[in-house]
């Protein structure tokens, strides 16, 4: 999917770990919420609430949930889960460009 449709937009940024971070917040006619950003290179933490996918729409990056041991590679067109109220690491190795699920 390249868009999405009948989809109100927050007008204010969401801006994390200095700007490293940028996202704004979807909201859909069902009360779903995702969000669409990017992740400059960088070595990021980033805590869940509710269960998360991220989609990668372009870029490169390697992620490790909680617990885990082992990073695992992810590109374009590639996504990865996360469990709610826990967290991940992520490592971009280029400019990413996600799309953030929520409570998938």
């Amino acid at each position: 999917m390249s868009q999405f449709d009948n989809v109100s937009v927050v007008k204010q940024a969401n801006v994390y770990f200095d700007g490293k971070c940028v996202s704004h917040s979807l909201l859909f006619p069902d009360g779903s919420k995702k969000s669409v950003g990017v992740i400059f290179p960088s070595t990021l933490t980033f805590n869940t609430g509710a269960p998360e996918i991220m989609e990668i729409n372009r870029g490169r990056c390697r992620v490790r949930l909680k617990g885990e041991a082992d990073w695992k590679e992810y590109g374009a067109g590639q996504s990865f889960a996360v469990p709610g109220n826990s967290s991940f690491d992520i490592e971009t190795l280029e400019l990413l460009d996600y799309v953030c699920h929520f409570g998938n």
